[in-house]
């Protein structure tokens, strides 16, 4: 129900009110505003709006987000429709641009996705002997995003993307093996909970921190967003994603997504897909 009413709302927001009280009540220019004020109140009425906003503004007290974004968000929901515009969008996207992958929220041993795409050398390098996948819905973000930054001088290096369940339970255990199950955690996610095993992550250059002062790390940081693409680790933030920073790690989540979570959540992914995890276990009961 609550999700038929956001998708009201926006039917609504996208027409003037003219135009929704002409189409629900036939009111024509020779009406008063009142009558046509009355005919939208009538179509749309603000119990279905509150309950929409109230279902929005527990997921965001249930993310548990910085007291400045919290307030922007709600400000922005009770001034203009842009927030749920946006929201509408995405919910309608593949479901897998969103899914939170993180220490509390696991794909499982099963997953796969199903339009793996092997990479070829091209527009970018591949920095590994083994063969490397990706989601299709991905590769021609990357291929653009590899074209206009080689258009720039600079040449876009694949080092790792899809890791299974399988791939994914050795490189943990290795790293348990070599520092220890406190600090492996720290760097690397136990097999079921990486993000690798969306088929929509690529790790970029030379997979240490060392990357974020080249000049592919650099440009990488300024434009990915333009392309659908996030930073999932940012410095600072091991409290908030669970792991420490990895400037060479970057999801594809789709343009419509990469905005918002830029305009929204001021650039942090973890913010974002936390919220939009909160507002489907309220919306969709799951």
């Amino acid at each position: 129900m609550r999700v038929l009413l956001l998708c009201l709302l926006l039917q609504l927001s996208m027409c003037s009110v003219n135009e929704i009280s002409a189409q629900a009540a036939g009111i024509y220019d020779n009406e008063t505003e009142t009558d046509i004020d009355k005919a939208a109140k009538n179509l749309f009425p603000d119990a279905a709006k509150d309950a929409v906003i109230a279902d929005l503004t527990k997921a965001l007290t249930d993310s548990i987000l910085p007291q400045n974004i919290y307030k922007n968000i709600i400000e922005d929901i009770h001034q203009s429709d842009d927030f749920i515009r946006s929201l509408h969008v995405i919910l309608h996207l593949d479901p897998y641009l969103r899914r939170l992958v993180d220490k509390e929220n696991p794909l499982g041993s099963n997953y796969e996705p199903s339009d793996l795409v092997q990479l070829k050398s091209g527009l970018y390098s591949l920095n590994n002997h083994e063969v490397i996948m990706l989601r299709g819905i991905a590769v021609s973000s990357l291929e653009e995003m590899a074209a206009a930054a080689r258009s720039e001088g600079i040449t876009l290096v694949v080092s790792y993307a899809y890791r299974s369940y399988t791939r994914q339970n050795q490189s943990y255990s290795m790293h348990v093996r070599n520092m220890g199950q406190r600090e492996a955690d720290r760097i690397s996610a136990r097999p079921g909970y990486s993000q690798h095993q969306l088929g929509l992550t690529i790790d970029f250059g030379s997979v240490s921190n060392d990357f974020a002062k080249t000049a592919q790390g650099i440009w990488l940081l300024k434009n990915t967003s333009k392309f659908g693409w996030s930073l999932s680790y940012p410095n600072g933030y091991e409290a908030v994603t669970g792991y420490s920073w990895e400037s060479w790690h970057y999801r594809y989540v789709g343009r419509e997504l990469a905005e918002f979570i830029d305009k929204y959540f001021n650039g942090i992914q973890q913010y974002a897909l936390r919220f939009l995890h909160e507002y489907e276990k309220i919306t969709f009961r799951y």
